[in-house]
């Protein structure tokens, strides 16, 4: 492992591509700790704390938004948005892809359609940016988390005007930044930024283990023993060696083409596999799950409150309480909407994303065929039954390491922000990215004949011998 990581700065290119993605990513955490004008940061601090105990309402919207900010909306930082918008209209017009006519001629003109397609997603970012500033800066006037001269007149106004130009500048800016990574560092840009949000939350995750850690007592009241933490440990190496094993799981079809004669030669004739991804889509069912789990209980909620306040009929106030109870996290109504939910998520990505008959179209264009099958209907049909059976798996992997922070914070008291390193969305972006990004590392060494991560050094040291490069 050292020895890969002295090659990397072996390679000028690969070193200055390293060295520029870390002060990129750096950047991104000293804009991290600029705050918003007129926002009373000790007020804002104090909710966001109280807020971190919190299963349902604002707790529940913070904590599903700190995932992808790096925790800057409790801060209320010019990054306070993150890099979700762009991430979200690009999932809009990703999808948009598959079902509207006019974006599919477009990605069919090529590299000009898709200039043209990078374009619009962000106008939409922009257009995502000034809805999501809105609701948070009006959020934090309404709870009165505001410094008092920016209340009332021209100090509202220019609280307005300010935050939501520092809110849309600021996701605009990391969108840039990713684009830079991508250009002139390695891994994806948007990615790694996401990736850096969310680690940014650990130091604090091990700092509550740490204050917490009482080695005289069992696990619970908020506290945690040996037993405890050696579970805590365990269950993450488990639970990342998982989802590793899970992300990189391929189903491989065996392929065999055709033979072609011309005069009297014999090509083609050799044998490949159509490798298929077990998880396909990747994160993308917890995201759109976890999103959507997030307005019951915020609604439910609020309604609970208010029927208790404003004296509603008594059925409607125990209707509302029971709502409010049963969709707070953890509880089983709530796993079990959001077990559903990222079937149905991981079944409509992958129907979009990978289409059996095209699929089967591609490999009889290319003279290919399935041994056993006839091409045509026939292999669309069995490549159907091959994706649907391991989307059945895949969503069930997806299903688990959902509900594992659930489980970890109602059995164990541990809080939301410490038990997300054991599941959820968070863990699958991290392991899904740095996957990625020694894959491209390995890559580059390799092609200069280094041994990279996932190679053996052999008799001649750091430097391979092309033969076996």
């Amino acid at each position: 492992m050292l020895t890969a990581f002295l090659n990397i700065f072996r390679v000028a290119d690969l070193r200055n591509r390293v060295l520029f993605t870390l002060g990129m990513l750096a950047i991104y955490r000293i804009g991290f700790w600029i705050p918003l004008v007129g926002v009373d940061q000790v007020a804002l601090s104090e909710a966001a704390q109280q807020a971190n105990d919190d299963a349902s309402g604002f707790g529940r919207i913070l904590q599903f938004a700190s995932v992808f900010s790096g925790g800057a909306l409790g801060q209320s930082t010019v990054f306070g948005l993150g890099i979700m918008p762009y991430i979200t209209a690009s999932i809009i017009f990703q999808l948009l892809q598959s079902v509207w006519q006019p974006l599919q001629d477009l990605k069919k003109e090529g590299m000009s359609g898709q200039q043209k397609i990078q374009e619009w997603t962000r106008y939409a970012t922009i257009g995502l940016c000034i809805v999501q500033g809105m609701m948070w800066l009006g959020y934090m006037y309404s709870q009165n988390l505001v410094q008092p001269s920016y209340m009332a007149g021209t100090g509202r106004m220019v609280f307005y005007v300010s935050g939501l130009t520092a809110l849309t500048a600021g996701s605009l800016f990391l969108m840039w930044l990713g684009e830079q990574i991508d250009k002139h560092g390695i891994g994806n840009g948007v990615s790694l930024i996401l990736t850096a949000g969310i680690l940014a939350r650990m130091p604090a995750a091990v700092e509550w283990v740490v204050a917490n850690f009482n080695p005289s007592i069992q696990s619970g009241d908020g506290k945690v023993g040996v037993v405890g933490v050696a579970l805590l440990v365990l269950g993450f190496c488990v639970v990342v060696g998982g989802a590793v094993l899970i992300t990189v799981a391929q189903r491989r079809i065996p392929i065999q083409q055709a033979k072609h004669v011309r005069g009297r030669k014999v090509y083609g004739g050799q044998r490949h596999h159509l490798p298929l991804r077990l998880n396909h889509s990747g994160v993308m069912p917890i995201i759109f799950a976890s999103s959507l789990m997030v307005f019951p209980s915020t609604i439910f909620g609020w309604l609970s409150g208010k029927a208790a306040l404003e004296g509603w009929s008594e059925w409607l106030v125990q209707a509302t309480a029971f709502l409010a109870l049963n969709f707070q996290m953890g509880s089983y109504p709530y796993i079990v909407v959001e077990i559903v939910l990222i079937y149905f998520f991981a079944y409509f990505w992958v129907t979009v994303q990978l289409s059996p008959d095209d699929m089967a179209k591609e490999l009889r264009k290319h003279s290919s065929f399935i041994p056993g099958l006839r091409p045509g209907p026939r292999t669309a049909e069995y490549l159907e039954t091959v994706i649907g059976r391991m989307t059945y798996v895949g969503g069930g992997f997806l299903c688990i390491i959902a509900i594992i922070p659930s489980f970890v914070s109602q059995f164990f008291g541990v809080p939301p922000y410490v038990s997300q390193f054991l599941g959820g969305t968070g863990l699958l972006i991290v392991v899904s990215v740095m996957l990625d990004l020694v894959q491209r590392i390995e890559a580059n060494l390799l092609m200069r004949n280094y041994a990279g991560f996932l190679s053996t050094t052999g008799e001649d040291g750091p430097r391979l011998r092309s033969a076996r490069g």
